[in-house]
């Protein structure tokens, strides 16, 4: 599959190349990672006046109308140069969460700030042993007049300590593992009785562990239809992770290209060598194939179509197994140096394995795409 873009795409994947060719090159990477904060707010600014987070969004509410085919492009580039700052977590996922559940006083009062870069968010709905069970929810919340109060615990949460408001997922009804009875809220990070303990994740990214004592939290869409609306929220995230997986693949191939025609062993170039050549052969085709289901999955995204679900499951199973053999076959190609902080290899390595467990790993996927088309 080979998506022609539109004049305004083409222009859309030319800036964002240009701005981070000038802007984000690796060495700038490795410096914001390692920095206090781990993230560059001068960079999400830039990024806000470049349009990049209003392009997903309606035009409606503000944004460029450019849908899931614009996230495809940038998170595309994103993948290629290693970006860390949170525009899947908080335009992706959050932005696409409030824009489809939203009141519209709520859109009125996120968005705007969404799409000028003024406010980060994150979606906090992993819990221990959840096992990527979007109703596997333990948390609750009360309903205390017009708001409610929330309390219980969230694991991995990424991006959370950048984060100025969550939205989280609480049971207002059920039992643990009920489907029903799961309701999102709005809250304040710096909200009081919410304590959050940050950690570094292997990429290079921050997240944090959260604690919620009668935390204040506004509810977003329907009381109990919260499951439904991070299925959703799984798919459209699924489309934006294959997408930074495809694009940090094609830069280890690249990479490792350019490796083997230079470096020499026993005389001559390790290109030279045909079972080389084969491994490379191969880390092509499986690029290729990731490529080509990835736009698959964002047309369809874009075009809303049934069985949507069915086809993410499989996009990110086939993704992620195509993702772990070209970083494992470039890292193996480059020896001992490919897992070095300065080489970035072993940064694109662990970039993929952590896109890889996110909203559920190959496995979990491959067995849900057999249990979704058996049930169809």
């Amino acid at each position: 599959m080979d998506i022609q873009f539109t004049e305004e795409q083409e222009l859309l994947r030319s800036s964002v190349q240009r701005m981070l060719r000038d802007q984000y090159s690796f060495e700038a990477r490795r410096k914001i990672v390692a920095s206090e904060e781990g993230w560059s707010r001068k960079q999400w600014g830039a990024f806000a006046e470049l349009g990049l987070l209003a392009a997903p969004f309606s035009e409606e509410s503000g944004g460029l109308g450019g849908g899931p085919l614009s996230t495809m492009i940038v998170a595309q580039e994103f993948g290629r140069h290693l970006v860390v700052e949170p525009y899947v977590e908080t335009v992706v996922l959050v932005g696409g969460l409030i824009e489809q559940a939203g009141t519209k006083e709520q859109k009125q009062a996120f968005i705007p700030d969404i799409i000028a870069g003024h406010k980060i968010w994150a979606l906090a709905w992993t819990e221990k042993n959840s096992r990527f069970d979007l109703a596997n929810v333990a948390a609750t919340a009360r309903r205390e007049g017009k708001d409610y109060t929330l309390s219980g615990e969230k694991t991995a949460v990424i991006a959370a300590p950048w984060a100025d408001y969550l939205i989280v997922s609480a049971r207002t009804a059920g039992k643990r593992d009920d489907c029903g009875g799961v309701s999102l809220f709005v809250v304040d990070a710096r909200a009081a009785n919410l304590e959050l303990r940050s950690f570094k994740t292997i990429d290079g990214r921050r997240a944090a562990e959260i604690t919620f004592r009668d935390v204040r939290g506004e509810l977003l869409g329907s009381e109990g239809e919260g499951v439904a609306l991070l299925e959703g929220c799984r798919d459209r995230a699924i489309g934006a992770l294959c997408a930074e997986a495809v694009g940090a693949m094609a830069e280890l191939n690249s990479a490792t290209l350019e490796y083997a025609k230079a470096r020499k062993q026993f005389g001559v170039t390790i290109g030279s060598f045909q079972v080389l050549q084969h491994r490379m052969v191969d880390m092509f085709i499986a690029h290729q194939e990731a490529l080509s289901l990835m736009q698959h999955l964002s047309l369809s995204l874009g075009a809303g179509e049934s069985g949507i679900s069915r086809l993410a499951s499989g996009a990110k199973s086939r993704v992620g197994y195509a993702g772990k053999f070209i970083a494992d076959q470039a890292v193996q190609l480059h020896g001992g140096m490919g897992m070095t902080d300065e080489l970035n290899v072993g940064h694109y390595f662990k970039r993929i394995s952590s896109i890889n467990i996110q909203f559920g790993d190959p496995a979990h996927h491959l067995l849900r795409y057999v249990q979704l088309d058996a049930a169809a």
